[in-house]
C-alpha cells in the first residue's frame, strides 16, 4: 500500500518528532524506525530537510558524537519547543483522524444499508 505524497508529508514532521520523543536518534536510525513504525520507506532526501528544518525552527537540536565503530553520528533531540510542537500537532491529528474515520463509518453504513436493498 502506498500513501499519497502529500499526505505522507502532512503527517512526516509529527512521526520524526513521536520518533524522537522517546530517545534521540541519528538519520539512519529514524528511517529504520519510521519503517518500523508502519510508514513506507522514506529517503534521505525527504527526511534530512525535514530534519534541518525542525531544527531551523527550534524543535530539535544535534549533537555529533562518536559511535563505537568510530564514525561520527549527528544525533537529534527534542527542545522544550518541540515537545510543544508534538503535542498540537497530535491534537490536530486526533481532530482530523476522529472526523475522517466517522466520514468511513458512515460510508461503511451506507454500503452496508444498500446492500441489504
Amino acid at each position: 500500500m502506498s500513501i499519497r505524497t502529500q499526505l505522507l508529508k502532512g503527517i512526516l514532521d509529527g512521526c520524526i518528532l513521536g520518533i524522537i520523543e522517546e530517545q534521540p536518534v541519528y538519520g539512519y536510525e529514524l528511517s529504520k524506525k519510521l519503517l518500523k513504525a508502519g510508514l513506507p520507506k522514506i529517503s534521505k532526501g525527504t527526511i534530512y530537510p525535514v530534519l534541518l528544518r525542525l531544527q531551523k525552527n527550534g524543535f530539535i537540536r544535534s549533537e555529533t558524537m562518536t559511535a563505537a565503530s568510530g564514525h561520527n553520528r549527528k544525533y537529534y533531540y527534542l527542545t522544550d519547543n518541540g515537545k510543544n510542537e508534538f503535542e498540537s500537532i497530535a491534537k490536530e491529528w486526533r481532530v482530523v483522524a476522529v472526523s475522517f474515520s466517522n466520514l468511513l463509518l458512515k460510508r461503511k453504513s451506507s454500503v452496508i444499508h444498500n446492500d441489504t436493498n
